[in-house]
């Protein structure tokens, strides 16, 4: 199968486009015929070897943290998929590829409606940003809610999932273009963080009391407004941090308001908390994606032989949501 294969770390131009053997699916696996995959920010880490798969190191390191298409094979204590469902599918690695091969109860149907290539803009954001919102953020209706990045993949779902549950949502994005965007998807209040600081916009906005849950992908810089920025009892969910993980935190303010900073990933997260999400989230979200009421956004899809520029643009920062792989158009 064709795949795309990391022999060494660097640039775009690491990303190689080869030929590998296809996997074999295990009893409980099915396999995919992946129709598409997409980009994540983790995947930069990995192409500069800053993140690494999981468990064993693989004979050829792929990189890809999601997949849609269609099931091609089954393991024989499969139950779940047979071959010819539409699956999407969150991966510990392996999307960049023609096949993939995943344990059954890490995979999901694909909602019905949407077309099999969009739902590749599901897993990886949509499981990242509901888990945030209300596993580790403890959100509700009612919640007023801090969104980072939120043109963003996982922005862009977080803001349409509290939206949807009546939680007030302000975000920060970088650009005129994209204050438009998130208003589309839900944002009450937007910060261009060119213009003004979100600190004051919070203490305006929220009439000095401050946001109940904060989805943070900034990091260090951020940290002593997010701190700042939270109401007595607040959350902050670290989701990244582009501007760095070292940074001073005054314990004094978090033990006074009973602040509590979340961190999460979901590749390194145990096998049996992965499924728990999955399936938690086939059962609450994917209604929401069959309603209409949360969509999948993508801003751009490039052909699977065209990944170096793929990453390139994303490296750029301009996008506003999900950048798709096509892998193939054979559904």
């Amino acid at each position: 199968m064709k795949a795309i294969v990391l022999k060494t770390f660097g640039g775009p131009e690491a990303l190689t486009l080869m030929e590998i053997p296809k996997p074999e699916p295990g009893p409980d696996d099915i396999l995919i015929r992946v129709m598409a995959t997409a980009l994540n920010r983790a995947d930069l880490l990995e192409r500069q070897g800053h993140y690494p798969p999981p468990g064993k190191a693989p004979v050829h390191q792929v990189p890809g943290l999601e997949c849609a298409g269609i099931v091609d094979a089954v393991g024989d204590r499969v139950t779940l998929f047979s071959p010819g469902d539409s699956v999407m599918a969150l991966l510990p690695g392996g999307g960049y590829a023609e096949y993939a091969v995943i344990h059954e109860r890490l995979a999901m149907p694909v909602p019905k409606g949407l077309p099999v290539q969009e739902a590749a803009a599901i897993p990886e954001v949509f499981l990242t940003a509901f888990d945030a919102l209300y596993n580790q953020g403890g959100a509700h209706p009612g919640y007023r809610v801090l969104v980072h990045a939120g043109a963003s993949g996982v922005g862009s779902a977080a803001i349409q999932l509290a939206h949807q549950v009546a939680m007030p949502v302000m975000t920060t994005v970088g650009s005129q273009l994209k204050v438009e965007a998130v208003r589309a998807f839900g944002a009450d209040r937007v910060v261009n963080y060119r213009q003004e600081g979100f600190l004051d916009a919070v203490q305006a906005w929220t009439q000095g009391k401050g946001v109940d849950a904060i989805l943070d992908f900034v990091g260090q810089a951020y940290l002593q407004d997010n701190l700042k920025a939270l109401a007595a009892d607040g959350t902050l969910v670290l989701i990244g941090a582009l501007s760095g993980y070292e940074a001073h935190i005054n314990l004094g303010v978090v033990q006074a308001r009973r602040l509590k900073i979340h961190g999460t990933a979901l590749r390194s997260r145990a096998f049996e908390k992965k499924v728990a999400l999955v399936q938690q989230f086939i059962k609450e979200a994917i209604p929401l994606f069959e309603s209409g009421r949360v969509k999948p956004v993508i801003d751009r899809v490039y052909p699977l032989r065209d990944i170096a520029d793929a990453h390139r643009y994303m490296e750029s920062n301009q996008n506003i949501g999900k950048i798709l792989i096509e892998v193939s158009q054979d559904a």
